[in-house]
């Protein structure tokens, strides 16, 4: 076939494929810190890094400024934002007590069985990871499994509230929270399994109230983990029980 009338539409997904490694690629040095809040992310620098052309590092950082992680500043290309300070914090728990809460409760009674066997399987995921954190075992040890884990169960449950910008907006604050992990303690594993334990059991048994209630606890006991983390306290106060 002449080089001319070779179809050019197969190339237009492997293109997006493309981009979307090189934006998680990126998103991994955020979180692990490579890229260091407020440091310079130069677009060919990070091209020959990561062994791809400009065009999709600059696709990717386009993405994530509009989350937020990097900021583009006029003829000096973009810097890493840095890490949200203890106000910052607090607005951003102030959004997800706002939002989760009521996407859990909406959530509640739509679920599939299907949806239901995927949020068990990320809590049991989350239990293995946690498991491995604990006995220092190297696959877990950088928290990132544990991280993904939790955002695509507090994703899939925004993604079943029937409410397409309520879950977009959720989403829109995971890569926010997920800088904090830089902060992570041991004793965070625990509790936060547990309480997503809880928001599951309440959204098996199809109770918006319960589910509701347990979503907001699991919220306030994420702030108050990340809180202290962030003063350095030593041992981490009782949690009241999910739902309670």
């Amino acid at each position: 076939m002449p080089s001319d009338e070779r179809p050019r539409a197969p190339l237009l997904p492997a293109r997006r494929a493309l981009a979307d490694d090189v934006y998680d690629a990126l998103l991994a040095l955020l979180m692990d810190q490579v890229l260091e809040p407020g440091s310079r992310a130069s677009i060919d620098g990070l091209a020959r890094d990561l062994g791809v052309s400009p065009t999709p590092v600059r696709e990717a950082l386009a993405r994530l400024e509009s989350e937020g992680l990097v900021v583009k500043q006029a003829l000096k290309g973009y810097r890493v934002a840095p890490l949200l300070d203890e106000e910052g914090l607090r607005q951003l728990f102030e959004m997800r007590r706002l939002l989760e809460p009521f996407a859990a409760r909406l959530a509640a009674g739509r679920l599939a069985r299907e949806q239901l066997g995927e949020l068990e399987e990320l809590c049991a995921a989350m239990r293995a990871s946690g498991e491995g954190l604990h006995e220092g075992d190297e696959r877990f040890r950088d928290y990132r499994d544990f991280a993904a884990q939790d955002s695509a169960f507090h994703t899939a449950i925004a993604a079943r509230s029937g409410n397409a910008l309520l879950s977009d907006a959720i989403s829109r604050l995971r890569p926010h929270l997920h800088q904090y992990r830089v902060y992570f303690k041991p004793y965070a594993v625990d509790g936060t399994s547990r309480e997503h334990e809880a928001i599951l059991d309440a959204l098996r048994r199809g109770d918006p109230e319960a589910a509701e209630a347990a979503m907001l606890a699991h919220i306030v006991c994420s702030y108050g983990r990340i809180s202290r983390s962030l003063a350095a306290e030593p041992e981490p106060e009782p949690e009241p029980e999910p739902g309670r």
